[in-house]
């Protein structure tokens, strides 16, 4: 008879845990299921800029001699993109030896082949509706004069996509007015941008927050690959087109 009434016990002991558990995993359920919605929605937040995060390049081991030729081409690996996002590959320059390359729609805009890129920072604007490129330029930033950098700057229009790329030296003559202007278009680590660092960048001017589209790499003599300059480092991916 002990063994019967334990056996009851049990059998109700058993009852009531699932009795609990059942409304416990419909807790849990609820709880993801609303997390995920959440998650969505801040996916969406700030006209889209904070998803489809860049997918790092990765480069030569450390050693490796530096080249510019890439086996996927100079633009990576063909990227297709949806119709409201536009594709880009960049990478920096690579010491003082190699310029950068600016991509959009896998189709090199800046760099070597077309003999617009040079030391400093250099910079594609986008028509941010249709990917469309309305200028290519570079500004020495060692010993050049920082002025018409400012005056485009200042010019470019709201619901453009300004894509950005070191090489060489960019930040001598980055004075606070260049730093507060590049941080408008989204810019995280433009205010720490240091001596021979190397630097990529994807912003427009009307975004709000800051871009998920940037990387930088500081230049250390314990850590830097070529010598007196970090690294060259890039990015690829799908940068949301402005609403019409």
């Amino acid at each position: 008879m002990l063994t019967v009434r334990v056996g009851k016990r049990s059998t109700m002991k058993h009852a009531v845990l699932r009795g609990s558990v059942v409304p416990l995993l419909v807790v849990v359920t609820s709880v993801i299921i609303v997390v995920v919605i959440l998650q969505q929605s801040n996916v969406s937040f700030e006209a889209g800029w904070h998803h489809n995060l860049p997918k790092v390049i990765n480069f030569p081991p450390h050693g490796a001699k530096i080249s510019s030729k890439r086996s996927a081409g100079v633009c990576g690996t063909p990227r297709e993109c949806p119709a409201h996002e536009i594709s880009f590959y960049i990478h920096s320059g690579a010491a003082n030896v190699v310029p950068p390359a600016i991509c959009v729609q896998n189709k090199l805009v800046l760099g070597t082949a077309l003999n617009n890129a040079g030391g400093g920072i250099n910079i594609v604007i986008l028509n941010g509706k249709t990917g469309e490129v309305l200028k290519t330029d570079h500004y020495n930033m060692y010993s050049g004069d920082v002025k018409p950098f400012i005056e485009l700057l200042k010019s470019i229009e709201r619901g453009s996509i300004v894509i950005m790329a070191s090489y060489d030296e960019p930040s001598t003559k980055l004075n606070d007015e260049l730093k507060n202007l590049i941080a408008e278009l989204g810019s995280s680590h433009i205010h720490s941008l240091g001596y021979r660092d190397n630097w990529v960048f994807v912003g427009g001017k009307g975004v709000t927050g800051k871009s998920t589209f940037e990387k930088h790499i500081k230049s250390d003599s314990a850590t830097n690959k070529y010598d007196g300059w970090p690294e060259l480092i890039g990015l690829e991916g799908c940068v949301p087109k402005f609403p019409e």
